[in-house]
């Protein structure tokens, strides 16, 4: 079994909105903007529980962060929406390298953040148009 399949995202999303990123200090703006469109407030409000926009915050910064260190610029984070379903697509221009999860490797040298996309949502998988942009992408269930 592949964890990171080429498929095409779901259909019937909306998309909510889109945001460029350049660089890794913008990641802060992005888990804001993400919190405040799930929960009306850019901070959390609750830390002491497991909430599903946290999830949501945590697959995105892990496909965002990917993105920024090993796709091209540029970068977007796109958030739709379709009902209790909330898709969070990361493009870059590395269109023709796939998502790869790390194998063989020394735990405490990264690069896990792909297993645990996969593992936090209920479907994902990584998408490509020509040869120009590639999309990461993974859906999760508001619970």
């Amino acid at each position: 079994m592949v964890l990171w399949e080429y498929l095409r995202p779901p259909r019937g999303f909306a998309e909510l909105w889109c945001e460029d990123l350049h660089t890794l200090a913008e990641l802060a703006r992005l888990r804001s903007r993400l919190r405040f469109t799930t929960t009306g407030s850019a901070t959390v409000a609750h830390p002491e529980q497991d909430h599903w926009s946290e999830r949501l915050v945590l697959i995105a910064d892990e496909l965002a962060s990917n993105a920024l260190r090993h796709g091209g610029a540029p970068v977007a984070a796109a958030l739709s929406r379709l009902g209790d379903r909330w898709l969070i697509a990361v493009s870059d221009s590395a269109a023709d390298v796939a998502p790869a999860p790390a194998q063989g490797r020394d735990p405490g040298k990264g690069g896990f953040g792909l297993y645990l996309v996969a593992d936090l949502s209920v479907a994902h998988g990584w998408t490509s148009v020509g040869r120009v942009r590639k999309t990461a992408w993974a859906v999760i269930v508001a619970a």
